[in-house]
């Protein structure tokens, strides 16, 4: 019975080591960077989503805004043309997302300015429920971002930290993953969306 005893212990004690070292919390981290960063697309598929609604109720009252109601449109179809895995996220790609995310935020800005020269499209009911839609998804864009920014921190911790850090160096060979960047212009000066 004493020669049991050394391998009844042996197994908690392994069990303890691997839970301490990132074993489980790396691939679980990396799964909350995935899981944050599709709420971070949700929520930007969502803005997307109300353009052609928001561009059809400024048409109707305001349709020789050509040009205003053009870039709206060629900016809604770049930003949904980059779509990006959280997987293999870089640097790069998770810039040129945010540059074709910030064309579209300031076209809808412009688009939005536009309203104020027609008071009978400022008074009007869908054009108003638009706003206040898109108004709430700016919200949820920065609340995901954020959410995803405290997943990438977690998980690059885990990744860079020990001893998580060294069960990575010899298991997963993980990369720390890319954080959203402030622009110059967007980090001096915050946007301004008229109503």
């Amino acid at each position: 019975m004493t020669s049991r005893a050394p391998h009844l212990l042996a197994a908690p004690l392994a069990a303890a080591l691997l839970a301490g070292c990132g074993y489980q919390a790396i691939p679980r981290g990396e799964n909350a960077v995935a899981g944050a960063w599709a709420e971070v697309q949700n929520q930007y598929q969502r803005r997307a989503d109300m353009v052609p609604n928001l561009v059809a109720t400024v048409k109707g009252y305001a349709s020789h805004e050509r040009e205003t109601l053009e870039a709206v449109v060629a900016a809604r179809s770049k930003a949904t043309s980059i779509q990006l895995d959280a997987r293999d996220l870089t640097p790069e790609r998770l810039q040129q997302f945010e540059a074709a995310q910030a064309q579209l935020h300031g076209a809808l800005s412009r688009l939005l300015a536009v309203s104020e020269r027609y008071p009978e499209l400022k008074a009007d009911g869908a054009f108003r429920d638009l706003q206040a839609q898109l108004e709430g998804t700016e919200n949820r864009i920065a609340i995901a971002r954020r959410r995803y920014i405290a997943a990438v921190q977690d998980f690059n911790d885990l990744v860079t930290v020990p001893p998580s850090s060294w069960t990575n160096g010899l298991l997963y060979h993980k990369a720390p993953k890319p954080q959203f960047q402030a622009t110059a212009p967007d980090a001096a000066t915050p946007p301004t969306v008229k109503f």
